[in-house]
């Protein structure tokens, strides 16, 4: 089963690492108007859903090989990935399937306490997503060894938890301006750091355990 979970943990981080990049890319291309409606939200909107999958199944899997006495943690890290994923599926869905047709159709008048705007419903369930987000790297770091890899992983989780009150300045301060986004944006870094790092402790799991099996195997031989 651990096997199997290892390599869950790793394709989901792999895509994950994946989705994150390509909508950070995107977010800088409207950013400096290389791409412009409806381009750029559906982009921005779709890239981000796909975040989510991946994300879940990766912090799932750390939840089942996390030790007995440390389950505490990753138990409450993959709560707040639920919460995160509920929060953002329900903005991203609405937002490509209602908001930008209804926009495109002239008809936005009809949708548009729908949109996601500075400080609109929707905006709020954008920033509690990262939010929980954050709180669930914060959760996930007593799972991790002080040692080893895991260090380098530990390391990369801590490094995403203390992005999120920048991340909470950008979506709740008064005033919103797009220079706010270039607050948060250390959490393109700290987010695919902390998901690729993550991604490689499970390939690396599987590859000692092959080592192992090996090695037990060539001493049967002799």
């Amino acid at each position: 089963m651990n096997d199997s979970i290892n390599k869950i943990g790793f394709w989901s981080g792999i895509l994950a690492f994946g989705a994150t990049v390509s909508y950070c890319i995107v977010q800088l291309l409207q950013l400096y108007d290389v791409l412009a409606f409806p381009a750029d939200e559906r982009l921005i909107y779709g890239t981000s859903l796909c975040i989510v999958v991946p994300f879940v199944l990766l912090i799932l899997a750390l939840h089942y090989i996390t030790p007995e006495n440390k389950k505490f943690w990753s138990h409450a890290a993959v709560i707040f990935t639920i919460m995160y994923a509920v929060f953002v599926s329900a903005n991203y869905v609405v937002q490509l399937a209602t908001v930008i047709p209804n926009t495109l159709k002239g008809s936005l008048a009809e949708v548009r306490i729908l949109q996601q705007t500075p400080h609109s419903l929707f905006w709020d369930f954008d920033a509690l997503g990262y939010i929980c987000m954050g709180l669930a790297t914060l959760f996930a770091i007593p799972v991790f060894e002080k040692s080893g890899y895991q260090k380098w992983v530990r390391m990369a989780f801590i490094a995403n938890a203390l992005t999120t009150p920048l991340i909470s300045i950008v979506y709740f301060y008064p005033i919103y301006t797009p220079d706010l986004l270039f607050l948060g944006f250390t959490w393109a870094i700290t987010a695919p750091l902390f998901m690729l790092s993550l991604a490689f402790m499970f390939r690396r799991n599987q590859q000692e355990k092959a080592a192992i099996e090996n090695h037990l195997s060539g001493r049967d031989s002799r």
